[in-house]
């Protein structure tokens, strides 16, 4: 009698973590799959992957990818793809190299011009498909091989470099510290203020959920998730601050993670772009202009590609006829593996961040065990094949 009445309490407990975890299995089942392949290759490394000095190169490696995702995301939740920012990517830093090495302009002016050119990209791309309602997959397409064609133009065929260190500092320097050697403190400080910040969000916003009886995230969950995002991030600010510290790229990429986070789940465009998505005539009927709306979003990928163009060139201190090649597909993935839904109307700024590290995980892992680039393309392929799968079998389920 005495263990009956101590587990009947326990009983709905337990069902409303099941029934929880079971609707919300994609999100949860993402962060763990990034500790999963992380620890599988800090293990298959041999402790490699952990280092600080990989952990740098992974956020170096990996930053234009995020950077495109950001809009890439938007624009599959509105129902469309963009074929061309890999080559937006290689034409855009060829453009700066041009500027910067033969013009001899000034690298404030080129980053402003580049910027400014990927919006007119992104602009003359969305014109063609919100409003003559040409299918983006042709656009973009067209898109690939008209840049791809002036890159190598530009460039006639030869790299061009290098660029002025105030160029190359957006992607290879690092946050001002005190101390030139050994740790870096202002490192560590503002990541114990972000995990800080974070964690007392989360709670601020659960707090605002109870009073209004809108929680539905069991407090185990909660606890749980909230300890693993402050210890992640904590590991990871460890681990940067022992090497070089904040690199000037990673605080640009996560000031546009925090910037469209917020658009995305708390701004009115950002709910009509999940509304064009979901279902695009009634959303059209219910009054919301769908072909500014999706004008829009190309625009913005436009710039956001302008800009990982930038990033790109200046990590390589050079502009390449190469370029680019293959990142749409990388940009692409990881919104798919991020948790986007490929009929559109589905997925989370975050989740793409995530997608973009389990792809840049698996490359720089790959690449440690000296896994070829074909293997590593196939490897890809499955995974990315896998997450669309996912999303359809949940589809079905629900």
């Amino acid at each position: 009698m005495a263990q009956d009445s101590v587990a009947a309490p326990n009983a709905p407990e337990r069902s409303s973590i099941a029934t929880f975890l079971k609707h919300n299995i994609r999100d949860y089942g993402l962060l763990l799959s990034l500790i999963v392949i992380m620890v599988f290759f800090q293990f298959m490394t041999n402790g490699i992957l952990f280092k600080p000095v990989n952990i740098t190169n992974l956020v170096l490696q990996n930053s234009y990818v995020v950077i495109m995702a950001l809009g890439m995301l938007l624009i599959i939740v509105a129902g469309h793809i963009d074929l061309s920012v890999g080559s937006v990517v290689g034409f855009v830093g060829a453009v700066a190299a041009v500027m910067m090495v033969q013009w001899h302009v000034d690298f404030v002016l080129v980053f402003i011009v580049c910027l400014i050119l990927g919006a007119a990209i992104g602009a003359t791309q969305g014109y063609f498909i919100a409003f003559f309602k040409i299918p983006a997959f042709i656009v973009t397409l067209a898109g690939m091989l008209v840049f791809r064609g002036l890159n190598l133009w530009i460039l006639g065929g030869a790299s061009v470099g290098p660029f002025p260190v105030g160029f190359q500092l957006l992607s290879t320097g690092f946050l001002w510290d005190f101390v030139t050697q050994g740790f870096r403190w202002v490192s560590m400080g503002i990541g114990l203020i972000v995990t800080a910040l974070i964690i007392f969000f989360n709670i601020k916003e659960r707090l605002n959920q109870q009073r209004h009886d809108l929680a539905e995230e069991p407090f185990v969950i909660f606890l749980g998730r909230n300890v693993l995002i402050a210890l992640g991030f904590l590991l990871f600010s460890y681990l940067l601050s022992s090497y070089r510290g904040l690199p000037n790229v990673l605080i640009v990429m996560f000031a546009l993670i925090v910037l469209y986070a917020f658009i995305a789940s708390s701004t009115t465009i950002g709910r009509r772009i999940y509304a064009l998505g979901g279902n695009e005539k009634a959303a059209r009927l219910s009054g919301i202009k769908t072909d500014r709306l999706t004008f829009y979003a190309f625009l913005n990928m436009g710039v956001l590609a302008a800009l990982a163009g930038l990033v790109f060139a200046a990590r390589l201190n050079t502009a390449t006829p190469k370029a680019g090649l293959g990142f749409e597909l990388d940009v692409i993935a990881a919104c798919f593996i991020g948790g986007a839904s490929p009929t559109g109307g589905v997925g989370k700024i975050i989740g793409a961040v995530i997608g973009a590290f389990i792809v840049g995980v698996m490359n720089n892992g790959m690449s440690i065990l000296g896994v070829g680039i074909d293997m590593q393309q196939v490897i890809k392929g499955l995974v990315l094949l896998a997450a669309v799968c996912l999303d359809v079998y949940y589809k079905r389920k629900n």
